[in-house]
């Protein structure tokens, strides 16, 4: 038996044990959006098809996952997926931009060795593909801060019926501020734990600060973590206006049947 294997089924006792169906809900997520993406990545092969188009159809996808198979549908996962889209959806004319500006599209430097043997003429947009590497690599930081966000909020609202929808809102960017700096401080780990054998390669290659600033792989990775964190600073507001606005309605629809059930 393989490591692959092994760990994976000491992360799928640890995941049901600990979080009973959900977690076993969680571990066929895995799997399920694993799927939405390698789809994703064989569509983008054919010229005729756009890989921004693709990629928000596979973030849909893997939001509804993320959400509905895991939580089921309720009001927090349903206020989590249109926070999730609405702060996608803003973000993307952003990294396209930014993406076009910054001239990271294509293979770099230290990647022209690996692929010399290989033909450079595939017929894709690489810049669009770059862009839609930007998406996919921010779509799970903003579904989690979405549910971490509006799920507190629920038990506050469930807690505290009468509360406002401006105290609700409070609540929810007080818990984000929380968030906030544990998720960039994440994705900045995340980052360096992956490409500290790069960073090594250029010290060892003599590379100056400059040319590591400047270098397409350092370059691109860091706009990816900078798209990221502004995708989880912008989920924030959003998810919680969103959130306190359905909670309260929520709330006052409630309270408005139950009296009139007690006047009949």
């Amino acid at each position: 038996m393989s490591v692959q294997y092994i760990l994976g089924i000491i992360l799928f006792i640890l995941m049901v044990s600990i979080g009973g169906k959900k977690g076993a809900r969680s571990f066929v997520a895995l799997f399920l959006n694993t799927g939405v993406l390698l789809l994703a990545i064989i569509m983008m092969n054919d010229p005729a098809m756009n890989p921004i188009v693709l990629t928000l159809i596979a973030c849909v996808l893997i939001s509804c996952i993320s959400l509905f198979y895991i939580s089921e549908i309720n009001i927090k996962t349903m206020t989590a997926f249109i926070s999730t889209i609405i702060t996608t959806g803003a973000l993307i004319f952003f990294i396209l931009a930014l993406t076009d500006a910054a001239m990271i599209q294509g293979f770099s430097e230290e990647e022209t060795e690996e692929i010399g043997a290989f033909s450079l003429y595939v017929g894709v947009d690489f810049v669009k593909i770059g862009a839609s590497m930007i998406i996919m690599s921010t779509i799970g930081a903003i579904i989690d801060v979405s549910i971490s966000i509006s799920s507190p909020m629920r038990e506050i609202a469930y807690h505290n019926p009468s509360i406002s929808r401006k105290a609700l809102f409070s609540s929810g960017m007080s818990i984000g501020r929380d968030i906030l700096g544990t998720s960039a401080n994440t994705l900045f780990f995340a980052f360096f734990g992956g490409y500290l054998g790069l960073l090594i390669w250029f010290k060892d290659l003599s590379y100056s600060i400059g040319e590591i600033v400047n270098s397409k792989v350092f370059t691109s990775e860091m706009i990816f973590i900078g798209s990221a964190g502004i995708g989880v600073a912008l989920a924030i507001p959003v998810t919680s206006a969103i959130t306190a606005y359905y909670l309260v309605k929520a709330g006052r629809k409630e309270q408005l049947e139950n009296d009139t059930v007690h006047e009949e």
